[in-house]
């Protein structure tokens, strides 16, 4: 299995409840639209084990294999979900960090 993982940062508590609906009812579906996408898992942090999570949310994106993630970053849906990726980050002030690997 090859994984993405992207992690967020939190919005402003004011921007809060409408970074979740851009995330939701935006984001996760143009996610979710990735023709080779096996699976998406996505957590809103409540906290970290010791305190504060330095994270808000986090999205784990699931392909068979690099292939088939490769041939994602080539389709219409990847370049939509880039676009509005970075459209949240602009619009809420947020940070995205992200890394990709195989099963270890």
């Amino acid at each position: 299995m090859f994984r993405l993982v992207a992690l967020w940062s939190a919005p402003k508590p004011e921007d809060r409840a409408a970074f979740e609906t851009a995330y939701v009812e935006v984001h996760a579906p143009l996610a979710r639209a990735l023709p080779n996408l096996a699976s998406l898992d996505t957590i809103v942090f409540a906290s970290g084990l010791e305190g504060a999570s330095p994270y808000h949310r986090v999205a784990i994106m699931n392909w068979a294999d690099h292939a088939a993630f490769e041939r994602d970053g080539e389709t219409p849906e990847w370049t939509a979900l880039r676009a509005d990726a970075g459209q949240m980050i602009e619009r809420f002030g947020v940070e995205l960090t992200s890394s990709v690997g195989e099963d270890g």
